[in-house]
């Protein structure tokens, strides 16, 4: 009989474990073909890009590949559906999404992230009944991790991030930080910073002008505020306020003296405004 050395046995135990515990890893493995998002319905300019290619996107349009993008224009929107209807997702004008991964556990566990570049986007997530099934929005700030909700998000000119819950809960990750979003709060998220502690939030798409006044002929100064989570776009560009939600800037004077202005909250709420320069 042959006699096993201690150093042996060692190396038979090492390898022993080694295989046990590469059979029960389960890796995310992603599948071609059986994860999506699929375009129900869109208005206006709405841009699908795919490998190299750019054109208009078209209802039933499927955006199933890392890198595939829809960017809606000035008053265009989109609503999509992710794969087997575990979620809704609606774009709001001016908005970038983009397929950040998508895959499948062994399990069966569908796991989707999106990346909101800018923009605003509302989404319905119906609660998942594999434990392993995720949605996660990432923007140029942070990450915002959900398994049954409806919320919403909004992502500034200079990445900054809000996030609102209308129902269940969303976590708001970054700088190593994570903050429990639950429902009827918002958390915001600055570039370089943690999330904000959840706060009440509400769908308000006030525009409270403080100032508006000529400064040369073809300037206007514009002084007001808004709630620091909503999107303001101003002669259709979408613009930056500081940490308490004002903003201070020049725009340009139309020939008809009319400067259209106009409030997206973060759950998709829209009010426009029509301004008069003195």
């Amino acid at each position: 009989m042959a006699i096993i050395s201690r150093r042996s046995l060692l190396l038979v135990l090492l390898i022993g474990s080694l295989l046990l515990a590469m059979t029960s890893y389960s890796p995310a493995v992603t599948l071609r073909g059986d994860c999506w998002l699929a375009i129900d319905d869109l208005t206006g300019s709405v841009q699908f890009i795919t490998g190299e290619q750019r054109r208009a996107a078209r209802k039933g349009d499927r955006l199933s590949s890392v890198g595939d993008t829809l960017i809606t224009s000035a008053d265009a929107s989109a609503r999509l559906t992710v794969d087997e209807a575990i979620a809704s997702v609606t774009m709001a004008q001016n908005s970038h999404l983009r397929i950040q991964s998508l895959s499948i556990t062994q399990n069966g566990g569908r796991v989707t992230e999106l990346a909101v570049v800018r923009g605003q986007v509302r989404l319905r997530v119906r609660p998942f009944t594999n434990p392993e099934s995720r949605l996660e929005i990432y923007t140029p700030v942070g990450i915002s991790g959900v398994r049954g909700t409806d919320f919403g998000v909004t992502v500034q000119p200079d990445g900054q991030t809000a996030i609102v819950t209308e129902t269940g809960s969303v976590t708001a990750t970054a700088q190593g930080k994570t903050v429990l979003v639950e429902a009827g709060l918002q958390s915001i998220i600055r570039p370089g910073e943690p999330p904000t502690l959840a706060a009440a939030f509400r769908d308000d798409p006030t525009l409270k002008i403080e100032a508006l006044e000529a400064v040369s002929r073809s300037t206007a100064r514009m002084v007001g505020s808004t709630n620091l989570a909503n999107l303001v776009k101003v002669n259709g560009e979408t613009q930056s306020f500081d940490e308490a939600g004002r903003f201070d800037f020049e725009v340009s004077i139309p020939r008809d003296r009319r400067i259209q202005a106009e409030v997206i909250t973060p759950l998709g709420t829209q009010q426009e405004y029509q301004l008069i320069v003195p």
